[in-house]
């Protein structure tokens, strides 16, 4: 039977399965290896620590698997850490993968039932039309309403994807209002398409992991060509504009370093890498500080160290006014 982390305690004795966030391999002082593992189920997060027969395990499984593990629960800077005797990777039939993701998100068909109004009062038909095909197709609208949003960094639970997808869709009106000169419905364009072809990029089955074809095309292609057969569905569809939806798509990551084939050469382009980053960025901050304000003391002014934005934050601040 599943053991969930927000019911183990100091002490306690944990033979279960999780789901691998994290894993950083590093040699102590006296050059004996060990793991540092973050682990998480649908209730939560831990930290965990594998110091004995580190060498036999660390290449039998990779970040997204879902594992079993046989350890104790120790407090390690007032905070619950999993000391490892046993790892393996989990046989299919030791987990339900909705035990080992949460549902973070909220609804995904409130989202997508959002998308579709806001689809319905865009002004260029062919756009509309565009965004219509996509999101009404049958195969991809129900990988769109359990898709997550990426492998570990954000948005990284069932139903991430379309959550991820709104939340930039309403900052994109906010910001057409504002900014006029933007093109309404290039932004909404770019908001639902940009991750669009994570749908087939990741999957679910076993932990959340890279398709082969994930692998080797990737979500950007996949979006051209996901846009390309919709848009050969449309008649006399305009080939700049089949050109500058493509570009919008290919150069969301913002910089070359960071992945795009293209950098941003229109501002709706520059807009939607700008604020899929933003949102991106605030879901990561948002849940790794909830988590921290569930399982640090309150006695703590701040939070771990967090290596990916590099700083610890204010979690006492955090703390108020958020129950």
């Amino acid at each position: 039977m599943k053991r969930f982390i927000r019911d183990i305690k100091e002490k306690d004795h944990v033979q279960t399965v999780f789901l691998v966030g994290e894993k950083n391999a590093g040699t102590d002082r006296n050059g004996k290896p060990f793991l540092s593992l973050k682990l998480g189920d649908s209730s939560g997060h831990i930290n965990a620590r594998m110091f004995e027969k580190v060498d036999s395990v660390v290449g039998n499984f990779e970040v997204g698997d879902v594992v079993w593990i046989k350890g104790f629960i120790q407090l390690f800077q007032s905070r619950k850490q999993l000391i490892i005797h046993e790892l393996r990777k989990a046989a299919s039939d030791e987990y339900k993968m909705e035990e080992l993701l949460p549902d973070l998100g909220g609804d995904p068909q409130r989202h997508f039932v959002a998308l579709q109004e806001v689809v319905n009062k865009l002004e260029d038909k062919f756009v509309r039309a565009l965004l219509h095909a996509a999101l009404g197709d049958a195969e991809l609208q129900p990988l769109m309403l359990k898709a997550p949003a990426a492998k570990t960094i954000h948005h990284a639970y069932r139903g991430g994807l379309v959550e991820h997808v709104n939340s930039i869709v309403q900052m994109m009106l906010a910001l057409a209002d504002h900014y006029q000169f933007l093109n309404r419905d290039l932004l909404v364009f770019g908001a639902i398409f940009h991750d669009l072809g994570k749908v087939y990029e990741l999957d679910l089955s076993e932990g959340i992991h890279y398709t082969r074809r994930g692998r080797l095309v990737g979500h950007m292609v996949i979006a051209c060509e996901i846009i390309e057969c919709k848009a050969r569905e449309i008649p006399d569809f305009p080939g700049d504009l089949l050109d500058v939806l493509k570009h919008i798509v290919l150069s969301h990551h913002g910089k070359l370093e960071y992945g795009s084939p293209k950098l941003p050469m229109i501002p709706e382009a520059i807009v939607a890498a700008m604020i899929d980053d933003l949102d991106s960025k605030l879901n990561t901050v948002h849940h790794f500080l909830k988590a921290e304000a569930e399982s640090v003391p309150a006695s703590e002014q701040w939070s771990h160290y967090h290596p990916g934005f590099e700083r610890h934050f204010f979690l006492e601040f955090f703390r108020r006014g958020r129950g």
